[in-house]
């Protein structure tokens, strides 16, 4: 029984991590580089991506996939934790690393490992319903990154008209709306729209996960500091283990409950690499965080999953 348990959540789980290994063997063997994974993330982020979602969307039943309450907890329990991990730094980090510290302590890789999970475990429903919750989340997560690194960062200014500027131009936030108007509304697009959109749609997951792998530093992770562990550890095991929990004592149970902890414990999002660069902090520290907890992931993910369904909770 155990056996089965454990052979079920890595049939889930294994191939979102074997696609992660698959870039860091392919970069290794110098198949992929930095050019390959660029021009790939940026072909993810305004094409694929945007093409999944709105896709996905389009087809659910917009009362399912729409779900406020889910939704409503999910950006609690991030505002929570992005306080929480706030506090820590102060008395723990280096006031010049707390921006850094903070936004991979909280910013989760919602759009690309999990909502891959998601679909993964829960088909089309995880697929719909997670595409909502990532491309809504976007919009806190940009929020709260520009205002922490606005604080820490020397170079580095919190604009507000600049945020909203970039939260409307956001492709993933702009292909949410788009499907969930369209599910509205009842858009019906010819059937070669459809095929070809689906063709689109699946390059993106596979194609973004071997960019993040190929991403990873082996460096980074011998050079990792306690800050980077720390901030890890509150992203993909203290947060995700708080917030799960409290989520089943207030009611949340079965498939939502199951979302909720797949999309908090989500390592820390690639991208806030690229906002620690651009803030003029410590990108070295960034790259450490986003290596050590999407490895620590791969045990702490699966160890979620196979508990919660142990206990029969999901």
């Amino acid at each position: 029984m155990q056996t089965d348990l454990f052979a079920q959540v890595f049939t889930v789980t294994g191939p979102v991590f074997a696609m992660l290994l698959a870039g860091l063997v392919l970069r290794r063997l110098q198949l992929i580089d930095d050019a390959f994974i660029g021009t790939a993330s940026n072909l993810s982020f305004r094409v694929l991506m945007p093409t999944l979602l709105f896709f996905s969307i389009l087809r659910a039943d917009l009362r399912t996939a729409f779900q406020p309450k889910l939704i409503g907890y999910f950006y609690l329990a991030t505002m929570l934790t992005f306080a929480a991990s706030w506090f820590w730094s102060m008395r723990s980090v280096p006031r010049s690393d707390r921006g850094v510290y903070v936004q991979g302590a909280f910013r989760g890789n919602c759009g690309i490992v999990g909502l891959a999970l998601a679909a993964s475990y829960y088909g089309d429903y995880g697929l719909s319903t997670g595409g909502v919750i990532a491309g809504i989340g976007i919009v806190l997560f940009n929020v709260l990154s520009v205002v922490v690194l606005g604080i820490y960062s020397p170079t580095f200014e919190t604009n507000l008209r600049s945020v909203v500027i970039n939260l409307t131009r956001n492709p993933l936030i702009l292909s949410v709306l788009a499907g969930l108007l369209a599910s509205w509304a009842g858009v019906t697009l010819p059937q070669w729209i459809m095929v070809s959109g689906d063709y689109l749609a699946s390059m993106t997951l596979p194609l973004a996960l071997v960019c993040i792998g190929g991403s990873l530093s082996l460096g980074a992770l011998l050079d990792s500091g306690r800050p980077a562990i720390s901030a890890s550890l509150i992203k993909v095991l203290w947060s995700p283990v708080l917030f799960t929990v409290l989520a089943w004592l207030v009611g949340f149970e079965g498939r939502d409950l199951g979302m909720l902890y797949l999309f908090l414990a989500s390592p820390t999002a690639a991208v806030s690499y690229v906002m620690a660069r651009a803030a003029g902090s410590d990108d070295k520290l960034a790259a450490n965080i986003i290596a050590i907890s999407t490895v620590l992931s791969v045990a702490t993910i699966m160890a979620g999953l196979y508990l919660l369904q142990h206990y029969r909770l999901i």
